[in-house]
């Protein structure tokens, strides 16, 4: 069985050709989707072995964005069991389906709840290219709120470029900003909205560097810092005392080692923001504090954690 179309989904999650956690899930989801759907093996055995291989692949991509082994586990866990082939690769294509699905539903609900916290005159600062976050920025616009929004470069990757795009393609009024100004603009702010990329059992969130930053000039200003995120973002290893491991980037990605001989490039690609500096997270499933993240973990895990 050829591992080359999962090989690729692989390859541009780790080279964030595909980016941003929700995307890196439904692209996992359908990478292993397509895999059952060219499966051309007669053993269930097999097949399903040849599945947790494909498996590995997607979840070794990337290490700290849980959303990409949950969404691997969530159509591994529907494909176990099934003593069939039929049945596995039906299996796997609508668990996969499925979670694409809730997915994208998931978006438009943290939007539409999300944007009941926003008023009209607020301006709202962002970091990195959240689409749980910009689609309560959206919501709200959408509704008519007149509402202006402050964006961060968020090097080194730049996906504040992505993100402002995007806002002035749909006519909202948004400034670009050097990540090290968040401190001068926050006294212009009314509210701080982000993503995240793993939520931890005590609501600490791992986001884009430079997040905990953040948290902590709003903290000091006294402004609102909420958390847009699907439930899938929620890490449930951290149930039982795991730490949620920080990826470090390539050195070339923040200046090129060649230019700096004798000096370390240090280049983590997240932080963790702890859970006092965050106000409420808001999920597809209602507003909740940070403290209540492990309600949510128990909710969707249960006690069965990744193995």
């Amino acid at each position: 069985m050829s591992y080359e179309l999962v090989k690729e989904t692989a390859h541009k999650i780790a080279s964030m050709e595909i980016r941003g956690a929700a995307k890196i899930a439904q692209s996992a989801a359908q990478a292993l989707r397509d895999f059952a759907l060219n499966y051309q093996g007669e053993s269930a055995t097999n097949f399903l072995s040849e599945l947790e291989k494909a498996g590995t692949i997607l979840k070794e991509a990337r290490p700290t964005a849980v959303s990409l082994p949950n969404a691997v586990n969530y159509v591994l866990l529907a494909a176990r069991g099934n003593d069939d082939v039929e049945e596995i690769r039906r299996a796997v294509v609508n668990a996969a389906e499925e979670f694409i699905a809730r997915s994208k539903r998931a978006l438009g609900k943290i939007g539409e709840i999300g944007a009941r916290r926003i008023k009209s005159g607020d301006v709202i600062l962002t970091h990195c290219n959240s689409q749980a976050a910009l689609s309560v920025i959206v919501t709200a616009f959408h509704q008519g709120k007149d509402i202006e929004v402050i964006a961060t470069e968020s090097r080194p990757r730049y996906q504040g470029h992505i993100t402002v795009k995007q806002l002035a393609e749909q006519g909202i009024p948004v400034t670009l900003i050097v990540d090290s100004a968040v401190r001068t603009f926050m006294k212009e702010v009314d509210k701080v909205i982000v993503g995240a990329d793993s939520i931890a059992a005590n609501g600490a969130v791992i986001n884009k560097i430079g997040t905990s930053q953040i948290a902590l000039a709003a903290h000091e200003a006294r402004v609102v810092f909420m958390v847009a995120a699907e439930t899938y973002k929620f890490h449930p290893k951290t149930l039982i005392g795991a730490l949620v491991e920080i990826e470090e980037r390539p050195a070339e990605e923040v200046a090129s080692p060649k230019e700096f001989p004798g000096v370390r490039i240090r280049n983590p690609a997240f932080d963790v923001t702890p859970p006092e500096y965050i106000d409420l997270i808001i999920t597809e499933k209602g507003v909740i504090p940070p403290q209540a993240a492990i309600m949510v973990l128990k909710e969707e895990f249960g006690l069965e954690l990744e193995e």
